[in-house]
């Protein structure tokens, strides 16, 4: 049989659809109309286990000729070595798609995985999501549980995903602040990511919270402070002060938490448009409350003596405790700094601050500022105020939700019956005579 030229099949027209053409070896091509022009689909006869059969060869001019005769050779190879072309051709079409559909299974599993990847939110990715949440809510708006991860979580679990985070991960981290001396902190810290990962679970954000069955005291016990300055300390106190060259505006400021009972933040970010000297009160808005509750003290002699010795230090500044190098208040932190810096015992002083360590040292102990408000609290107590009208007068939150919700009365003739009644204490412990002053039942 004549071997077919490429010359023959470029001659075809479409008048010769239908009809066949020969090859040698058994190629067989049926010609076909197709737009602008012909195609020619061949096809080897073959025969196997007694049947004839037809293998597919390809179709020109698709493929070349030459193509289609190489795959007519190995479909005969195929037969000499005893297999079926057209089965062997089946069986590798069928594999090359089994091969595609699995790399599309990978493929699509692989993106899968990308997008569960990024879905996953980093720890530092779930603090922005609770600080915008729920953290912004709180006074400082998060400012002090942002600056504690900065500090101790971020650095090392920041760019890890919330998910993989576990509890031996978590301990690692309160165990090291515990280690540099802070339980305190880690209490604290323990505290704030229980809410976090407890935000999280509720969202479905993770599925377990790693710092589940972790309790704060496993890092430190929280011991109450009952420090209360007996009356022979806060006679001794002012001439503690001039030895430790205390300022003029911190010795004031120590004088008004003591005959006031406020807290040191709220006397460090007093504004004078909230003191009304004339009228004996002293307004400490929302902001700077604790609780965030607006409250007015109203100020004994002993307190307005105070509130005009810091206006004749600065009387220019809108605050009553300016900072030195700002145009604003000075840090609520700086008066305990300054308490702490000079009872350090036998420690050295701190870079820059005071070297007088053991000036404001008193027989019962180290006291802070916070002490003054409970001794201040304690002395309304011995001189009879009764202990629902010193709730009143420390802002605290009534804790029996009944009485708190029935029981609106304010008691504000109480209240400044009770700051007169300290402030006339304190001037009685701080005269001239004062040895002669008598101690109230109760008090050391």
């Amino acid at each position: 049989m004549a071997k077919i030229a490429v010359k023959q099949l470029e001659a075809l027209r479409i008048g010769d659809a239908g009809a066949k053409i020969r090859d040698e070896g058994g190629l067989v091509g049926s010609i076909r109309a197709r737009a602008g022009g012909v195609s020619v689909t061949f096809y080897w006869r073959y025969r196997f286990d007694g049947k004839v059969k037809e293998y597919p060869c390809g179709t020109w001019p698709k493929e070349s000729l030459a193509e289609i005769r190489a795959e007519r050779d190995k479909a005969r190879r195929l037969l000499e070595e005893g297999k079926d072309p057209g089965e062997e051709k089946r069986i590798f079409r069928l594999a090359a798609m089994a091969e595609q559909v699995e790399a599309v299974g990978k493929e699509r599993a692989r993106i899968a995985t990308v997008e569960a990847q990024k879905a996953r939110l980093t720890v530092r990715e779930l603090f922005e999501r609770w600080e915008r949440r729920e953290l912004i809510n709180r006074k400082d708006r998060g400012a002090e549980a942002l600056r504690s991860f900065e500090k101790d979580v971020f650095p090392s679990l920041g760019a890890v995903a919330a998910e993989d985070v576990t509890r031996q991960m978590v301990v690692g981290i309160l165990d090291a602040v515990v280690e540099r001396g802070a339980p305190i902190v880690a209490r604290e810290l323990l505290g704030n990511l229980r809410q976090m990962f407890g935000f999280a679970e509720v969202r479905g954000l993770v599925e377990r919270d790693p710092t589940s069955r972790l309790k704060r005291d496993d890092f430190g016990k929280k011991f109450e402070r009952d420090r209360v300055l007996a009356d022979a300390e806060i006679k001794a106190l002012p001439n503690k002060l001039v030895d430790a060259r205390m300022a003029d505006s911190s010795v004031a400021a120590i004088w008004i938490m003591l005959s006031t009972c406020c807290r040191v933040g709220e006397v460090s970010q007093a504004a004078w448009k909230d003191v009304d000297m004339a009228g004996g009160t002293w307004r400490i808005p929302p902001d700077n409350s604790k609780n965030g509750k607006e409250h007015t003290i109203y100020l004994s002699q002993f307190a307005i003596r105070q509130f005009e010795a810091l206006k004749a230090l600065d009387g220019e500044s809108p605050w009553v405790l300016p900072a030195r190098w700002t145009d604003k208040h000075v840090c609520p932190k700086s008066l305990s700094k300054q308490l702490g810096d000079r009872q350090r015992g036998d420690k050295e002083p701190m870079a820059c601050r005071s070297l007088h360590t053991n000036a404001l040292e008193l027989p019962g102990g180290k006291w802070t500022a916070h002490d003054l408000r409970r001794t201040g609290a304690t002395l309304m107590g011995t001189l009879g105020v009764r202990p629902d009208v010193i709730e009143k007068c420390l802002n605290h939150v009534q804790q029996n939700k009944l009485i708190r919700i029935y029981q609106r009365q304010e008691l504000k003739e109480e209240q400044a019956e009770a700051w007169r009644l300290l402030g006339e204490r304190l001037d009685l412990l701080l005269r001239a005579d004062a040895d002669n002053v008598v101690p109230l039942r109760g008090v050391a």
